[in-house]
């Protein structure tokens, strides 16, 4: 009887909650809803200056030079790696400081943590100042609060924000409703926008693979992403900016206070005096930036002085029409493959001796894995390496299961050279200092923790053990970032999560998204080379066919494959009894969609191990290498992760979860 009543409950809980989650607004409240964020909209402009009180900047001075040397059929473009991840962020701050007349602004993630809001803040000062401000973000990952997005929907006549493909009229997407949008609206749901660029002036633009969250510049306390965003100054900045106009002006783009949620709040509470600001975590930290910000001679040096002037540029995009639902006679179109994907595999298929290529998950679409497997077919193929993440490095498991699963094919058909990322690298781009991971000493920490401490053992390299991860726990500072993957994923409490490791650290992952081709084409973007890149995200990159640029960037991708930096994944020893029997029987478990229970995977970890005829190199070594035993010893499947429950969620994932590669 209880059960049964249970049962009731439990279904009409479910019943109103759809119901609630579909109720709609009417045009008229929608009207009433935008009406009021309109009159609250300020007028004011600070600045009556025609430069809009914009603060010098060496970096558009270095813009204009190009653009007034650049002609149709001369065009002239500088651009520069942005491989350090808090000057990432100096440099959005200065040059939106520096914007006399326009801001563009796309991108899949924007938090409301330090790093986020500090942009946010700077770019309603650009507002007051007299800048015309355009902020465009994917729904699902669009700041934390309705409120928020009330406050900035009413902030300033120059601020305006709209929000990509909502689902269910809201803005905000909680776990309950995206179990609903999940069950009714799965097609919409899975369609994201997920360009990010930077566009000031129309005349200097960053694209790449950074949000707006702490973890993206080297600010997360416990996780940080390697991650690489490209500077470009010259015309085909004005591509850049016709993508994103293409974006904004798209039926799917949907100004906040026009959205269920939004429109409640405005009508019910009003809009609110001032978007909702927490004390920064680390306020020292956010005004030493802020004084870079403004420092002539420093910001030449890091980014005039080592830009490169660059030929053979072009940005590849896609369109929101990426994202039709039908065709012409009604019927629901098929996914299509984008203008970026198509753009990108007819760069690998011209490779002629070596792709380098990085991605934070290694999950191959099949357009994709046939270009590998002809490039692999070759009389002689190009070498393939692979920079990508481990599983104790990754933000996404269950992306990683997958790539698990098809390590022999990467290995074995395609070629690939793969070498994943330590959580704990030892020559990453990351200050420790930056990132404010350095926490107070408590005074009831064991005598142990303290000898380990006065021992020395650096904490950027995770070597600082319990002590660290006890100081973390102690103050709830246990979160960890929410990931591209994860935001999207219904399993993102058990997919968008770093998983546990043996030890405590300062740990981090790769998020980068580039390509070089025979050291002849640079690619910088925000494709991962996955499935989802192909059919369902909108994708972005700029393509840059210069060899100094290339070699460049195939130096910074190295770096992350270097020993120091990366494990090799190779082919284990064979199976002591019958090897070609359980070779066979591995590579039928692996080809079967789902129930691939074989325990024993093809391929595994390898560590790079100097001694006696094994010098420290920065070289990644090939596993198809006849010594490459000699330097190299297996360190199992998963090295440096305390396995638990994850192994099982990685083994069923790999066993059962294939049908879910071409959404993740």
């Amino acid at each position: 009887m209880c059960r049964a009543r249970g049962g009731r409950w439990l279904a009409a809980w479910l019943v109103l909650l759809l119901c609630s989650g579909c109720a709609t607004l009417g045009r008229a409240q929608r009207d009433a809803a935008a009406g009021i964020a309109q009159a609250a909209r300020s007028t004011q402009v600070d600045c009556a200056r025609a430069d809009a009180c914009a603060t010098p900047s060496p970096v558009l001075d270095m813009a204009r030079e190009v653009w007034a040397a650049s002609t149709a059929q001369a065009p002239h473009h500088r651009a520069l790696i942005l491989d350090h991840a808090p000057d990432a962020l100096l440099l959005r701050i200065h040059l939106i400081r520096s914007a006399r007349r326009s801001i563009e602004l796309q991108t899949y993630i924007f938090d409301e943590d330090d790093s986020a809001q500090l942009v946010m803040d700077e770019l309603e000062a650009a507002a007051f100042r007299g800048v015309k401000v355009r902020i465009l973000i994917d729904q699902l990952a669009a700041l934390r609060k309705v409120e928020t997005l009330a406050a900035l929907a009413s902030r300033h006549a120059n601020l305006e924000l709209r929000l990509y493909n909502p689902v269910l009229d809201r803005a905000r997407l909680p776990l309950p409703m995206y179990a609903i949008a999940s069950l009714c609206c799965w097609r919409q749901l899975n369609r994201r926008m997920h360009n990010k660029l930077l566009v000031v002036d129309g005349r200097v633009g960053i694209v790449g693979g950074r949000n707006y969250q702490d973890d993206y510049y080297d600010w997360g306390e416990d996780y940080n992403f390697r991650d690489r965003d490209l500077l470009l100054a010259g015309p085909q900045v004005a591509a850049m900016q016709a993508n994103f106009e293409a974006f904004w002006r798209s039926p799917r783009s949907v100004p906040p206070e026009r959205l269920g949620d939004v429109a409640r709040y405005l009508r019910r509470y009003g809009a609110p005096a001032t978007p909702p600001h927490h004390p920064f975590r680390r306020p020292e930290r956010v005004r030493a930036l802020l004084a870079q910000a403004d420092d002539p001679a420093l910001l030449r040096a890091r980014f005039v002085t080592p830009a490169l002037e660059v030929g053979g540029v072009s940005f590849i995009a896609d369109l929101p029409r990426k994202h039709r639902e039908e065709t012409s006679a009604g019927v629901p179109a098929e996914p299509a493959v984008g203008a970026a994907s198509r753009g990108l595999l007819e760069l690998l298929q011209g490779a002629q001796h070596e792709v380098l290529l990085q991605t934070p998950y290694l999950v191959m679409s099949k357009p994709a894995q046939q270009v590998f497997r002809a490039l692999h077919a070759q009389p002689s193929p190009p070498r393939i390496l692979i920079s990508t993440n481990s599983l104790a490095a990754t933000d996404a498991f269950i992306a990683y299961a997958m790539s698990y699963k098809y390590k022999r094919r990467y290995l074995r058909d395609f070629g690939f050279e793969i070498h994943e990322f330590k959580p704990f690298p030892a020559d990453a781009p990351l200050e420790l200092g930056e990132t404010g991971a350095v926490l107070e000493r408590e005074p009831d920490e064991d005598v142990e923790a303290e000898k380990a401490d006065a021992a020395g053992a650096p904490a950027a390299l995770g070597s600082g053990g319990s002590l660290l991860e006890r100081r973390l726990a102690r103050r709830g500072l246990r979160s960890e970032p929410v990931s591209e993957a994860g935001r999207l994923s219904p399993f993102a409490s058990s997919g968008g999560l770093p998983v546990r490791l043996k030890r405590a650290g300062l740990r981090m992952g790769l998020h980068a998204k580039s390509l070089v081709v025979d050291e002849r084409v640079g690619v910088v973007g925000t494709h991962n080379f996955d499935p989802r890149g192909d059919t369902l995200n909108t994708e972005s990159a700029v393509v840059i066919a210069d060899p100094a640029f290339a070699r460049q960037l195939a130096a910074s991708i190295l770096r992350d494959m270097a020993p120091a930096n990366a494990w090799t994944i190779g082919r284990r020893d064979d199976a002591l009894l019958l090897p070609g029997v359980e070779y066979t029987l591995a590579k039928l478990s692996e080809r079967m969609p789902i129930f691939d229970l074989w325990p024993r995977k093809y391929a595994t970890s390898y560590d790079y191990v100097p001694g006696p005829g094994c010098p420290p190199t920065s070289v990644p070594p090939s596993p198809f290498a006849a010594d490459f035993r000699r330097c190299n010893q297996p360190v199992g499947d998963f090295p440096e992760v305390d396995l638990g429950l994850k192994w099982l969620g990685v083994r069923l994932f790999t066993a059962f979860g294939s049908g879910l590669s071409p959404i993740l």
